[in-house]
Parts: structure tokens; C-alpha cells; sequence
């Protein structure tokens, strides 16, 4: 061990070439202190074996795709913005490096030749042909309170059921605990989990209900009138509904507040879902007009005529990171959109049975139930560019002789379809549907009671606000672009043209009325008592008239000046003291009055 601390040089850096038993140095004649490497093998052995740690290795080249920051004239934050360029660059190079390891899609049913068909295989064999544990998925639930709705966690472990009639319960389906239970009743459409599932939200006959794990009643959301339909935004934390007075409202869950409500103008809606990839609400009306909502726009971003009769199925692809939207109608048709133009539909096919629900799994299978059996289709044939009105091939299908068939509901990181009928629930098996690898931090479908709590503060603390969502959320963190035209209020500053004042704007642009300016002139050199003197009597009338020419609000006006509330008075006086205060202000800049000076005592004046 002395001989291996005393040849300290037996570590060299990677891009020397090793010295071995081949190449060895002669030593010069002479005393030698130290033995050479032939004859300490310790050393010998260690240096054939050991790198440098990767901290003290030489810089590695530039990497393909770094920015160069060279305009910048801080030298500090031009390293630090070459630093993170070059990360990046590193990062997509491992990432690019992992995804050859992916080459074909795992988990799909293959056959053997092409007259054989995926679309023959059975349930019964998709069972067996799956590993015990993967069969036990494969259930049907009878029940009498139908027609059924189904919705998951995000970890894909607990599940929650609603019937038309009040039957409520949620569950853990893998080991069949019952979380709770209930009988409310009277009329359930719709059901979701918050932000795990000890809390859910039900939407009944007249508002929305939220009840904890074991069933209790929690609050009652009176602001959601008659709603039909839920969404859960989990980055957010803000509870969606839409009803069937048309309103759409969001709800923050944390702190209790409304935060918006838009009112459609579309009548009442029943098809609702959200985009994963942007938290944008999609709502199809009885038009067949598609529309997205944010919570930061009174009017939807983006409006879209996709059939020519009510849309009874709505759902976004997530596995494109929410690039492709399908749409079902009562006219029969599925169609799926390109959420980056909106040209066209990309692909559109007829259905049997009229209006079929939708749903997407998280690697792009898309679920389609209608009359009385459930198709699936898997990617790229739905996505791809098809003038004709020709099916797509078919992956799987299922007959279901339950009608209707009103929810479908894919199981978050496991290859299960629940489908929702008015016998009650059935679960089916479509390989490939899931995300065969989960991200712990996100969901985690084995977390423990202290995962679980760690994560909900950490879901608050890392809490999105609502008016950061949009239609494309790559804007966070970019560059506001310049203003387009900006003027020089005075000799120091540069205000936006949209900052200025109305006048100011008018007269940078080339429309400003002469007689404006001059009646502007005119107020501020007089008071308005003066300036409204010199109009006549008829002028005076039709101005104070204007735009209340109805008897109904001269009658209702003249009422509320009986009526003595303490708000209006304060605003009142607010308004008279600021008026003095520009009185006061024009005479001292005329120099009518004089400025008062201060005094040693007005640190003792009581503030109003």
C-alpha cells in the first residue's frame, strides 16, 4: 500500500497514452528513488484500470446545436448563457441516444402474415396470451344505477364511478378497496378526482359536490349552476365545469375562488375535455362548433365548425403532446384535427349508431364507441393526411351489447379500457395503449401515504397561475417583442404607443381633431363650471341625455339618488377631494395661490 501512495503519478489523464510494460521510460543511470513501474506490479496494475474522474478530465468539444452568445458584451452572462446552451445541446444528444433503443412500438398485437388481422383477436385471447396479472384487468361490473361514467387517477390506481340515478364510488382497483360508497339520490353526470384521490367532485343534479376519501361532504359549489361536465386542472389546481346554461367556470381548489366565468353563448354543452399539454378546455356545442377556452380570454381562442349536428365526443392526443384533437357528431362522422392550423380535418370516417364517444391513451390508441361495440385504432394511420372518407385500419374491436355506451376511459400507465354502459362498467384490454414507464415525481402508482403527501405540497408549492395558460405555452420565459412604435412623452422617457394616453395616440397616428385639442386646452385652463357655461341650453340637455334617452333609467336614476350607501358617499367625497386638489393645483401653476410651505409639525398630522 506504501508503494501504490508513493507512485502518485500512476493516475494520468485519459488523453496521455498509458504507460505499460512495453513502453516504460528508461530511467537515466543513476540512484534511483523510487521503483519503476515494472517492478511495482501494484502500480502497474492500478494504471491500466484508472481514469480521471469526469470533473477533472479536459473540456469536451462543442457540442452540435450550442448557441453562440458573442453580441453580448457581459462576459459573465455570456458564459452563463453558453453554459446552458451547451447542457441543452447535451441533453437532446441523450436523449437522441436513448430513443435508438426504442426503434419498433412494444406492446402491440403482431400477427404472422397479412391475411391475418389484429382486429380477429378476441378478448378471451388477448387473456390468455397476457401474463396473469395483466388478465385480472379484464372485469365486467353489473350494476343497476346506469348509465355509468369512469374516471382515473393520474397514477392509474384509483378509480371512480358515477351513475344517471346517485350511485357514487371510488375505489382501489388493483387490490379492490373501497374507498367509499354513496346513494345521493337524484341526478349525476359527471365525476373527477382532484388532486389525488382522497378528494373528488361530483357533478349532480342542481351544483357541484366535492366529498373526501371516505364519502364525507366537503363543500357545495353553488357558483356551478346545473353542471354536466368536469375537468381537473392538476398543474393549476383549478376545477373546471361547464352546465347546461352554457357558462364555463374555473374554480381554484386551493384557495377556494372563482377565478373565471365565461358565458358561451352556445346554449347548454355536454362534451368536454382538456389538453394535457397546454391546460386549454375544449368544449363541442349543439352546433358542432368546437371551442377552446382559457381562463385569461373572455372570448375562446379558437372557434371551429367540425360537424353539421351536435358533437357528442371530444378528446386530445396526449402522446403528440397534445398535436391532434378527434371529434365525433350526431351526424355520424369522426374527424380528426391538427391542432397547429386548423385547415382541415385530417381524417374523417362514418360510424355506425349515430354520435360515438372518443378517447386517446397515453401512446396514441384512439377509442371509438358507438352503437354497440368499441373500436380502437392506433397510430400513424389516424394521423395521417386521407382526402377520402375511408375507415382507418382497425386494431381491436369489442362488442358490447349493453346500450348506450356513454363514457370511455383509458387507465393511465396500463394497456385498460373502461367503458361505461347502463348495466353498468366494463374493463377490456388493448396492448400498447399504455406508457409502459412512469416518472416517479409526476405519478407514481406505488407511492405510500408520505409520497403522497409530499407531492400535494409540493403541487401547491410549484402551483401554475391561471394566466399562463395559452394556446402555445412556449411563450413563458421568451422575450416580450419590441413595441412597433413608441414615442418620447418628454426629453427622458420612451412610453409604448399602447400606454399613451387616448390624445397622444390620436395625434402620433395622424387623427387628431383640431377641435378636440382645443376643447382639451380649454378644460384644463378652465374649470368645468366654465366650460360647461358657454354651451346653450338644448346643447346642455342633449349632453346630459346621451345614451339615456329611456324613461325606465331616468325613473330608475332618479330612485337611486334616495338611496344613501356608504360606498357610493365614499366615492363621492373621493371625488370631490380630488377634484379641489386639481383646482388647487391649476391656481398654484397660474400662480393665483400659493404654494404651502411645510412645517416641522406636519410629521403629527393625522393622514386621511
Amino acid at each position: 500500500m506504501d508503494s501504490l501512495f508513493a507512485k502518485a503519478d500512476a493516475i494520468a489523464p485519459v488523453s496521455k497514452r498509458r504507460k505499460t510494460g512495453k513502453h516504460v521510460q528508461r530511467n537515466k543511470p543513476g540512484p534511483s528513488k523510487q521503483p519503476s513501474a515494472e517492478s511495482d506490479k501494484t502500480a502497474h496494475s492500478v494504471a491500466k484500470h484508472t481514469n480521471l474522474p469526469p470533473s477533472l478530465r479536459p473540456t469536451s468539444p462543442t457540442l452540435e446545436g450550442t448557441k453562440k452568445y458573442s453580441h453580448i458584451a457581459d462576459k459573465k452572462l455570456r458564459t452563463q448563457l453558453t453554459r446552458q446552451s451547451a447542457n441543452t445541446a447535451r441533453a437532446k444528444a441523450l436523449v437522441k441516444d436513448a430513443e435508438l433503443l426504442l426503434t419498433e412500438d412494444a406492446g402491440m398485437v403482431q400477427v404472422e402474415g397479412e391475411l391475418e388481422k389484429t382486429w380477429r383477436v378476441s378478448q378471451q385471447e388477448v387473456s390468455q396470451a397476457a401474463g396473469q396479472e395483466a388478465a385480472r384487468a379484464r372485469q365486467e361490473w353489473r350494476l343497476d344505477g346506469g348509465p355509468y361514467r369512469s374516471r382515473y387517477t393520474r397514477n392509474g390506481r384509483h378509480l371512480a364511478i358515477v351513475g344517471r340515478k346517485g350511485h357514487v364510488a371510488t375505489f382501489d382497483w388493483q387490490t379492490g378497496t373501497m374507498h367509499s360508497e354513496l346513494q345521493l339520490g337524484e341526478t349525476c353526470r359527471d365525476i373527477t378526482f382532484l388532486h389525488d384521490h382522497s378528494h373528488y367532485a361530483v357533478a349532480q343534479k342542481k351544483y357541484v359536490f366535492i366529498y373526501d376519501r371516505d364519502g364525507v361532504e366537503l363543500h357545495r359549489l353553488k357558483s356551478h349552476i346545473e353542471p354536466t361536465r368536469l375537468e381537473f386542472l392538476p398543474y393549476h389546481w383549478l376545477l373546471a365545469s361547464v352546465g347546461n346554461a352554457g357558462y364555463l367556470k374555473y374554480q381554484d381548489t386551493s384557495t377556494g375562488k372563482v377565478i373565471a366565468e365565461h358565458r358561451t353563448k352556445l346554449g347548454g354543452c355536454n362534451t368536454m375535455c382538456q389538453n394535457a399539454h397546454n391546460a386549454v378546455i375544449h368544449l363541442g356545442h349543439q352546433n358542432g362548433v368546437v371551442t377552446l377556452w382559457t381562463p385569461n380570454l373572455p372570448h375562446p381562442a379558437v372557434r371551429l365548425l367540425a360537424h353539421l349536428g351536435p358533437v357528442v365526443g371530444l378528446s386530445v392526443d396526449p402522446s403528440t403532446g397534445g398535436r391532434y384533437m378527434a371529434t365525433s357528431g350526431q351526424d355520424g362522422t369522426v374527424k380528426v384535427w391538427d391542432c397547429r392550423n386548423w385547415k382541415g380535418a385530417v381524417r374523417q370516417w362514418a360510424t355506425r349508431g349515430g354520435g360515438a364517444e372518443l378517447e386517446w391513451s397515453q401512446k396514441g390508441v384512439l377509442a371509438v364507441a358507438t352503437g354497440g361495440s368499441v373500436n380502437t385504432y392506433a397510430k400513424p394511420a389516424i394521423q395521417s393526411p386521407f382526402t377520402s372518407s375511408v375507415n382507418p385500419p382497425l386494431y381491436l374491436t369489442h362488442p358490447i351489447p349493453h346500450r348506450p355506451l356513454t363514457s370511455l376511459r383509458f387507465c393511465p400507465f396500463q394497456d385498460i379500457l373502461t367503458v361505461g354502459h347502463t348495466a353498468g362498467l366494463s374493463s377490456i384490454l388493448v396492448p400498447g395503449a399504455g406508457e409502459p414507464n412512469f416518472d416517479s415525481a409526476e405519478a407514481d402508482p406505488f407511492e405510500n401515504k408520505q409520497a403522497r403527501r409530499e407531492r400535494e405540497v409540493k403541487g401547491l408549492l410549484d402551483k401554475i397561475q391561471p394566466d399562463m395558460i395559452a394556446l402555445d405555452p412556449e411563450f413563458v420565459g421568451s422575450l416580450a417583442p419590441e413595441p412597433k412604435l413608441t414615442t418620447a412623452v418628454d426629453d427622458k422617457t420612451d412610453v409604448p404607443f399602447a400606454r399613451l394616453p387616448r390624445l397622444e395616440r390620436l395625434r402620433v397616428s395622424g387623427k387628431a381633431d383640431e377641435t378636440e385639442e382645443g376643447a382639451e386646452d380649454a378644460a384644463d385652463q378652465g374649470s368645468d363650471e366654465e366650460a360647461t357655461s358657454r354651451l346653450s341650453k338644448a346643447e346642455k340637455e342633449k349632453k346630459k341625455m346621451r345614451g339615456k334617452n329611456k324613461s325606465l333609467k331616468r325613473y330608475l336614476r332618479k330612485q337611486r339618488k334616495n338611496v344613501i350607501d356608504p360606498k357610493a358617499v365614499a366615492v363621492r367625497e373621493k371625488l370631490t377631494k380630488q377634484r379641489e386638489e386639481r383646482k388647487k393645483a391649476i391656481a398654484i401653476a397660474r400662480g393665483e395661490v400659493e404654494p404651502r410651505k411645510p412645517s416641522a409639525l406636519d410629521r403629527f398630522r393625522r393622514s386621511t
